[in-house]
């Protein structure tokens, strides 16, 4: 059992490494192709509009109204603490900075994050889950019509396009809610409040919102059609892969979060009032 054992576990691991880079790399593979593409068959008039419209629509109805729900309590979380440090330390007429700005570059990507994978990734997956167990993807291969370009590409402009509007949404909200809460509640002017804001924001941090946000609904389309992709094994094997999809994209967007904030910390210069 000494001698067996540790054998064992290290083929297990080789295994899982294998399959992990494996899946690594066809999502590379995919996320390439889409791309290409996409661009190809907008510029050569091939694109499969009516796909990307009606993605774009469906991702939308599942998505936005969970948007609103989820951006109001964030925004009130944030103003609530925020608030009460800036009081505890005489800072409140920092407020409007550090709440606006806080929620404008992370807090708002983050939750349209959140969103991409586990609302309009795991419906993505399921779909085309459910089209590879039923062989229409092998029926569409015999017919000579790639998946990525029939399936994915339209799916992956229409989630840069959403993770946008979603973005956008999420700050408004939650922006809108800190406004409210600080400046109802008398604990700082409005005047003083929005001040604060325009003199340490700056168009850079929409920049890194909106695109963050474009490269989140890029990551979780592509985890997701992966996963769809590779299902097998009937209904089971369609769970299996949301679950995976879900679980994949929430981690490689943490990670792609933080370089890409590491990133504009180093590079773009800070404003001082």
């Amino acid at each position: 059992m000494s001698t067996t054992s540790p054998a064992r576990w290290v083929g297990s691991a080789r295994t899982k490494v294998g399959t992990g880079l494996d899946t690594f790399g066809e999502m590379v593979l995919i996320g390439a192709r889409s791309a290409r593409y996409a661009v190809v068959d907008v510029v050569t008039g091939r694109f499969a509009w009516r796909e990307f419209t009606e993605q774009a629509w469906f991702m939308v109805r599942v998505a936005l109204l969970p948007t609103i729900l989820v951006a109001i309590p964030f925004g009130v979380i944030v103003a609530v603490q925020v608030g009460a440090v800036a009081q505890q330390i005489g800072a409140v007429s920092f407020t409007g900075a550090v709440n606006s700005i806080g929620v404008l570059r992370q807090g708002a990507p983050l939750v349209t994050s959140l969103l991409m994978a586990g609302a309009v990734g795991s419906a993505m997956c399921a779909q085309i889950g459910s089209q590879t167990v039923r062989e229409e993807v092998d029926a569409m291969k015999v017919m000579g019509l790639d998946p990525v370009r029939r399936l994915v590409a339209p799916r992956m402009v229409a989630a840069v396009l959403v993770g946008l509007l979603l973005n956008a949404v999420v700050a408004a909200t939650a922006m809108l809610t800190g406004y409210v809460l600080n400046v109802g509640a008398g604990e700082v002017s409005s005047g003083a409040y929005l001040g604060s804001f325009a003199s340490f924001a700056q168009p850079t941090d929409l920049l890194l919102a909106e695109g963050k946000a474009a490269i989140f609904g890029f990551l979780a389309t592509i985890v997701a059609c992966q996963k769809g992709l590779s299902a097998k094994g009937g209904p089971k094997g369609v769970a299996d892969a949301v679950n995976a999809s879900v679980v994949l994209s929430v981690i490689a967007l943490a990670v792609v979060n933080v370089a890409i904030t590491q990133g504009y910390t180093m590079l773009v210069p800070q404003r001082i009032a």
